[in-house]
This record gives C-alpha cells, structure tokens and sequence, in this order.
C-alpha cells in the first residue's frame, strides 16, 4: 500500500479529471464514477464522442465536462486541469489513463510510430502527473497510472507498448517516493491491467498480416474501472487486474527465462487473427467510435475474484499463500471451461 497518512474524500464527494475517456476503460470509469456520485471531466481527442458522453452523462444532473486534448501536448493537458478547476472548482483524482500501442516486429515498426507510443503513453502521463501534482500539493487527492501488466515484463510484437509501460511504472514509482518523503498529501497508485475487452486492438496500429487480437484471459473493462474507483478512495500502492495476469507477473520474476520461452511460442502467432488486418488505427487520430467493449471474438472475464479479494477491507491481510490458492484456483476453473471459439459469455463466467 501507499502513504497511509494520506485521506481520500468518499467518491461522492470527488471530482474526478480522466484521460483517454472517449472509449474502453476511461470511458467505463467516466461512466461508473458519475453513478457513484462523482462529477468528472473526461478528455480526449475526439470533440464529438466526448460532447455525446457528457450530454449523456448530465441527463441526471451537471456532473460532467469534457476537455479537447491530445496528452502527448503539454500545454493541452494543462488546459485539462484548467478547465476542471474552472468548472467544478478544484479536482480530487486525476487518472492518467490514454494509451496507445503499435503490433508489430521492432525491427518493422518506424521511429516515427515508436515515438509517438512514448508521446502519448509516456510522455502523458508525465504531463498529467506533473498538472495533478501542482494542484494536489495543497488539497490533497489521488493520481492514478494507468500502467499495464507490459510494465512487469515484455511481449514479442508489442515491444515499444511494453517499453513505454516499463516507463510508466519507472516513473510512477519514483514519483511516489519523492512525494512521500516530503509529506505531500497525494496517494500515488499504478493500476495493472492485463488483456482487457475494450478497443485496444482495433486502435493500435498495425505491421501484421491479421488482425491483432489478445490472448486469454481476457477480463471486462468495468474491473479495471472498478479497481480505479476503489484507488480514489484508499490509498494504494498498486493493483494488479486478472489473477491470471498476476500469475504471470509471478512466472516472469520466478524464472524470466522460462517466461520469455513461453512468450516466444504463444505470442508471436497467438495475438494474430485470421482475418486480414484493416488499416485504420488511432495512432495520429482520434478513432470516433465512443465503445466500452472491444471485439475479443472469445471467452472474456466476468470478473477477478484476486482483484476484488486484494481491493477489499480484508485484502491488505489477506496472506501471499491466500492469493496463490485463488489465483491457482480461478485459473484451472478457466482451464476447464470449454467455449466454442467466436463465442462471448455474458453470464455465469468463471472468475481469476
């Protein structure tokens, strides 16, 4: 866990600024955090998704607004935190949450593409943490990193997404020893992610032949939204989503080469579909879908029953050998479940 000297008003009370929140996991928490009461400024790229989630969002009420803003600009992100200060007063959480990828053999991905990854992943999240920062100092509140299991370890064919993530996490770390160790009243947390339903795979650019797809398992993106909510609230160090992504975690700080041995032979062929790659992607534009979910053509997570146990009032108790049993546990009723592929199971999902 973080600071624990730091205090976290209830979500009721929150505004919250999120990036990336025209689609997939910025948009589910936009959405979640208004019915749980908080008011939030989502930003984004596209000015005509966002005007469409706030109007709906303020049906109820004034408990959105939204920002124009590419956070590979400084000045842009800036304007974020202007804008939420200008239109709620101040801001309690800002979720550093816009990212992009490239799929693709490092050798075959261009500098130009390479950096703009970096730009945007990176580089967003150094702006947005350097905005939050200067407002948060005085109040107090949470900044919460979007990192990636990608952070912990790297995959073939997504190695630029992998590097930006090891850097997010680099940061983010670095950041919340400097601020603990002068008192700041921020919680500093970077949140995990495994494989997650959204638009992920259709946004990223592409060198491949196929369509880009993840591999299992792959979880809903209301439990990365679910975990963030629960980050503005207690302050927490960091939080894997999936016990099957911890399990990985696990695998490549246990025996790293085994671990690249396994990424080798299920990677390279296993994040390609059969279909022919399109080639529209959300690299240098905004894509104008709005979509929480992505188009995982298999079986996707209901839910993480490690991420719920570790997220609850006992999981900071909860012992490591308790975690393992249920990591153990989700994991083989998973692997017993059989699902035809190009099905989608919405009810009765085992759960990692």
């Amino acid at each position: 866990m973080t600071n624990m000297r730091v205090k976290l008003k209830p979500l009721k009370d929150q505004v919250m600024v999120i990036t990336g929140a025209s689609s997939g996991i910025g948009l589910t928490t936009a959405e979640m955090a208004v019915q749980r009461g908080v008011r939030v400024v989502l930003a984004a790229r596209s000015e005509e998704e966002l005007r469409d989630i706030v109007e709906r969002l303020n049906r109820g009420g004034r408990r959105a607004a939204y920002v124009v803003a590419d956070v590979a600009d400084q000045q842009a992100v800036e304007r974020i935190a202007d804008r939420a200060v200008a239109e709620f007063g101040a801001f309690d959480t800002w979720v550093n949450n816009a990212g992009i990828s490239v799929y693709g053999r490092l050798t075959d991905v261009p500098i130009a593409d390479k950096r703009r990854v970096f730009e945007t992943n990176f580089w967003g999240v150094v702006y947005g943490c350097k905005a939050a920062v200067r407002h948060l100092r005085v109040r107090g509140g949470a900044v919460i990193n979007i990192g990636s299991v990608l952070s912990e370890f790297s995959v073939p064919l997504q190695g630029i997404y992998s590097a930006s993530k090891h850097a997010v996490k680099g940061y983010t770390d670095a950041l919340r020893m400097e601020l603990e160790s002068e008192r700041a009243p921020i919680a500093v947390t970077l949140v995990k992610p495994g494989p997650i339903d959204t638009p992920y795979t259709q946004h990223a650019r592409n060198y491949m032949a196929g369509e880009p797809k993840h591999r299992p398992p792959v979880y809903k993106p209301e439990e990365v939204a679910r975990a963030i909510l629960r980050c503005a609230e207690r302050p927490t160090r960091e939080i894997v989503i999936g016990g099957g992504t911890r399990a990985m975690i696990a695998l490549a700080v246990a025996a790293p080469r085994l671990a690249d041995l396994y990424m080798e032979r299920t990677m390279v062929g296993g994040q390609e579909r059969k279909e022919a790659a399109r080639l529209d992607d959300s690299l240098y534009k905004p894509s104008h879908d709005g979509r929480r979910r992505g188009e995982h053509p298999g079986y996707v997570m209901k839910s993480s029953a490690y991420t719920r146990a570790v997220l609850s009032d006992a999981g900071r108790a909860l012992p490591l050998v308790a975690i393992g049993a249920i990591v153990a546990a989700g994991i083989a009723g998973a692997s017993r479940r059989r699902v035809e592929p190009g099905t989608r199971t919405e009810n009765g999902e085992p759960s990692t």
